[in-house]
């Protein structure tokens, strides 16, 4: 990489501050150009920056050297007053100088992997870390930019190449010597049993990851004027539902984000169930049937001055039980369902307090959770196929050859195997400066 980028890495002035970057190897010249002297390194330095007579900023300016900065290039800072005039003035003197343009999205990290600086486990943490909204997919998403799936890949794929050396050295022993190969063997057979359990059970709590990643998805049902979408807003606490006594008035579903005590999740308003002759109704009926059969959690609802309470279906996400409109009316309850009033506000904050304690049950947000992705699901689970298959495998040529299968597998976790299109979808989600 010959050039060097210059990109805003801060947010969109005007701001109070704001922190332009370069990396490249015209970097230090970009500073000494603009700020009339290179500072020492790794300290924050107050200068003046000119562009020909004129003055830019007055600023604080640090330079790291390479390859120990952050994209393992000279990397240097301007860290300037947010004003857009600024921020115009100091790119449009920096491009201006030979060898220096603006960077594109996600280049500063695309630069630190290619340099050895992080893996791909690393960026892809980094890039939760940018869109995380609660605070457990920033501890998750911190987890994962630390390195934290990259350093567990890595010990597994040092153990299936230690089990692989012990059994190429099996294939070396002379005839006379079938009973050390045998023993090798059997004992191989024994240690790649218990790591293809050990990996299962890292594999089945995937789900957990992907939920603190992704959000929980709850879907709130009842039959139609139960007081669904006034619930929902009462819930997110803002109108994000239309809410009309005209029964059907929800087709389609709509979709709240919720934060339940730092864990992410999804209310979905659904239409309410009834036999319906309107295709269109009866299509957001299907469809708010199918949310709640993959929901997460379904919370159904019925009317105090009406109760009806539908049968759950059987092997379906758990319920929550609301009586809704308790200022109307006071029947019985039946047992572990709650009472409110969504217009009034009775019994919310129960709602509330039991939507977070089943969340943080459910995710269990303090224990590590870092198989969040798609791709790192499915590289274990490749891990473990062929691991089962070396265990099982009848001549020890075979298990060497699903060894080194696993080890395969457990290095497209750190992006030594299989990473353009990994990365081209990782940087469309980065802002310019990072």
């Amino acid at each position: 990489m010959t050039d060097t980028i210059a990109a805003l890495a801060s947010g969109r002035p005007p701001a109070a501050l704001a922190v332009i970057r370069l990396s490249g190897p015209a970097a230090f010249a970009a500073v000494q150009a603009l700020a009339g002297r290179i500072p020492p390194p790794r300290r924050l330095s107050l200068c003046q920056l000119h562009a020909g007579d004129s003055l830019l900023d007055e600023a604080l300016v640090a330079v790291f050297p390479g390859p120990t900065s952050a994209s393992g290039e000279d990397l240097a800072e301007f860290h300037l007053h947010g004003g857009p005039a600024v921020v115009s003035g100091v790119l449009t003197a920096l491009t201006a100088l030979p060898g220096i343009r603006l960077a594109e999205p996600g280049e500063y990290t695309r630069r630190a992997f290619a340099n050895g600086r992080m893996d791909l486990a690393q960026v892809e943490g980094l890039a939760d870390l940018v869109s995380a909204e609660t605070a457990s997919q920033r501890d998750q998403a911190l987890a994962l930019a630390g390195g934290a799936l990259g350093r567990l890949a890595d010990q597994w794929r040092e153990r299936c190449l230690m089990v692989l050396a012990e059994a190429e050295a099996g294939l070396d022993f002379a005839e006379d010597e079938a009973d050390v190969a045998e023993r090798l063997d059997e004992a191989a057979r024994h240690q790649l049993l218990a790591m293809a359990d050990e990996l299962a059970g890292l594999i089945a709590d995937s789900t957990r990851a992907a939920r603190i990643r992704e959000g929980l998805s709850i879907a709130v049902t009842g039959p139609p004027n139960v007081g669904k979408s006034s619930l929902v807003n009462a819930l997110s606490m803002r109108d994000a539902a239309i809410v009309t006594p005209i029964a059907g008035t929800t087709r389609d579903a709509i979709e709240v984000p919720l934060d339940l005590g730092g864990i992410a999740a999804v209310l979905i308003d659904t239409a309410g169930l009834r036999d319906t002759t309107d295709p269109i109704e009866a299509e957001g009926i299907a469809r708010a049937r199918r949310r709640a059969a993959a929901a997460d959690l379904v919370i159904s609802v019925a009317s105090a001055d009406a109760p009806h309470w539908p049968t759950p279906p059987d092997n379906g996400p758990p319920q929550l039980l609301l009586l809704n409109k308790c200022d109307l009316a006071q029947p019985d309850l039946p047992p572990d369902a709650l009472a409110v009033s969504a217009t009034t506000g009775t019994g919310m904050t129960a709602v509330r307090d039991w939507l977070s304690t089943w969340a943080h049950t459910t995710t269990r947000p303090g224990e590590p959770a870092l198989l969040a992705h798609a791709r790192h699901r499915a590289a274990f689970a490749d891990a473990a196929a062929a691991l089962g298959d070396a265990a099982h495998a009848s001549e020890p040529v075979l298990r060497a050859e699903s060894l080194r299968g696993a080890a395969h597998a457990f290095g497209r976790i750190a992006g030594r195997v299989g990473v353009d299109d990994v990365l081209d979808r990782i940087f469309s989600r980065f802002c310019i400066g990072k």
